[in-house]
């Protein structure tokens, strides 16, 4: 019996050293990637977590994602993050709030162009979701803020992906009553505008123990 004992714990270590050695991909976004409205395994980023698994990735996802998160404190909370999880990638999916909310323009590029430059300080590459405003907000503000993402994204390190809910937002069914937050039904779709950056990334990182010849 205490042999056995023994064995068990020698695996538990094993597995705890594995798990901590994986590379690491940290998910910093608002309520979109919090599973706003749903259980949190239907999310998109839990859906990311299967797929790497799926095509052969060691990387294990932490998702700091809290609902109602804006830039200012998405850069509150980066640097300790960065401190405890040394991630090889680090997704950035907030601003949609600071548009939603109508906060300054500058403070939101300032804080994204912030939370880059801590990441990439911490040798992390980037992907960074970007998001789009309702039309009511106006054309010059909905245009301005779209150029933050655009911009932002092609800086050097970074992959930008134009519009996370593309394919989603104005599609029947996918979107929840609010008219802000996807369904269930949609996260799928977010995993798929996601991917292609992130795969990009990942190849710049480490190698999988195996590929996908769909990608």
């Amino acid at each position: 019996m205490r042999l056995l004992k023994l064995l068990l714990c020698m695996l538990l270590i094993a597995a705890a050293a594995a798990r901590a050695e994986a590379p690491r991909i940290l998910v910093l976004g608002d309520s979109i990637s919090a599973a706003y409205g749903m259980e949190l395994e239907q999310g998109w980023v839990h859906l990311l977590q299967q797929r790497l698994q799926l095509e052969g990735y060691p990387h294990r996802v932490v998702n700091a994602s809290i609902s109602g998160e804006t830039t200012a404190g998405g850069l509150a909370r980066l640097p300790e993050l960065l401190q405890t999880h040394a991630p090889d990638v680090v997704i950035l999916e907030l601003g949609g709030n600071d548009g939603l909310r109508g906060l300054a323009m500058r403070e939101t590029r300032d804080n994204l162009a912030r939370m880059i430059a801590l990441s990439r300080q911490e040798n992390a590459r980037v992907v960074l979701l970007g998001m789009k405003l309702p039309p009511n907000y106006g054309p010059v503000y909905t245009e301005a803020f779209e150029r933050i993402f655009v911009e932002l994204g092609a800086r050097p390190g970074v992959t930008g992906v134009p519009f996370l809910l593309d394919g989603v937002a104005l599609e029947p069914g996918l979107m929840q009553a609010d008219g802000i937050h996807p369904t269930s039904r949609a996260q799928p779709q977010l995993l798929d505008n996601a991917w292609p950056a992130l795969l990009h990334q990942l190849e710049r990182t480490h190698d999988p123990v195996m590929h996908s010849s769909g990608d």
